[in-house]
Parts: structure tokens; sequence; C-alpha cells
């Protein structure tokens, strides 16, 4: 016969959260920036008439800055916390 183990039923699961090892504020401000620049961009492109300077050629601009460089800046871009600094030295 097959032995059965015996696990406990009140083990508790430890949640870990994946962007604590690689975030740190520095990606989160960089994120809150894209964020409100996205924001400028879509609010540039709403002015009044449609076919204005601002709305044709810098609010889309603005956005391509914000999606190409901002955004995959603050995901991709590492910072050393500083324990790596103290471990490492």
């Amino acid at each position: 016969m097959i032995k059965q183990k015996n696990i406990p039923l009140n083990k508790k699961k430890i949640k870990t959260i994946i962007f604590n090892d690689f975030w740190i504020n520095k990606n989160y401000y960089l994120l809150f920036v894209a964020i409100i620049v996205l924001i400028l961009g879509y609010y540039l492109m709403s002015f009044e008439p449609w076919d204005n300077f601002i709305s044709l050629n810098i609010s889309p601009l603005v956005l391509l800055f914000s999606y190409v460089i901002i955004i995959p800046l603050s995901i991709f871009l590492r910072f050393k916390k500083k324990e790596d600094d103290f471990r490492n030295s």
C-alpha cells in the first residue's frame, strides 16, 4: 500500500509579491510620471479646434514619448537597493 503523508490542515501559505524583488520606489515614481504624461498628452489632444498645431503635432509626440520611453524605463530599469550595496562591499 501507498503511504500517505500527514499534512497539517492549518498550515499557512506564505504569499510573496514578485514586484518587491525587482521594483523599488524609483520604478513606481517613473510609472507615476508616465501616467501623468499620458494624461497630459490626452488632454492636449482634446483642444478645440481639432486641426490645431497642439492637437495634431504636440500631443502625439507627448504620448509617444510616454509609451515608448518612460513606461519601458519604469519597467526595465533596475536600481540597486541599499541592502545590495552593503552585501557587495
